[in-house]
């Protein structure tokens, strides 16, 4: 059984920009380095020509995990979820049973995960635990530091 990918459509429309870049600029920019390093001599002292060359492994590379991605994602539309249980893509506030401190974070796919926009890999300890809870629900989370213990205040669907 293959694994799917869920993605929210702006993060799949991302990866298909990257691979866009990938292939129509930097595939052809790095096989131009390729030969233009070619054409000083002796590729076994050559600095330039290896440095191509593990570049364009490197391109190739991610080209292959992009295409594979693309082709197993399981792309989700927010705007069409509702509801008062967790699940990806939800926006999620909760308070910090001891301090008092409020967090709000979009539970995504791995590769739209970024911290410094509040947006969270639904595969994450935090994610996880969250899903299927509804407002109102405390529970404890591990995390790092050790647990903390949470209050759900809102769940949201928006992009």
């Amino acid at each position: 059984m293959t694994e799917s990918y869920p993605m929210t459509i702006p993060g799949y429309e991302s990866l298909k920009a990257e691979l866009k870049q990938l292939t129509s600029k930097d595939r052809p920019a790095v096989i131009n380095a390729i030969s233009t390093a070619r054409e000083h001599g002796d590729l076994k002292e050559n600095a330039e020509y290896h440095a191509a060359k593990e570049q364009q492994g490197f391109i190739e590379g991610r080209i292959q995990e992009l295409n594979a991605k693309l082709a197993l994602a399981n792309v989700i539309d927010i705007t069409k979820l509702s509801g008062e249980k967790i699940v990806f893509g939800a926006s999620v506030s909760f308070v910090d049973v001891d301090t008092d401190e409020e967090s709000n974070y979009q539970l995504v796919g791995v590769d739209e995960a970024d911290l410094k926009i509040n947006k969270i890999s639904i595969s994450s300890p935090i994610a996880r635990a969250l899903v299927g809870k509804s407002v109102g629900d405390t529970l404890v989370i591990p995390i790092p530091k050790g647990k903390i213990e949470i209050e759900i205040l809102e769940v949201k669907f928006i992009v």
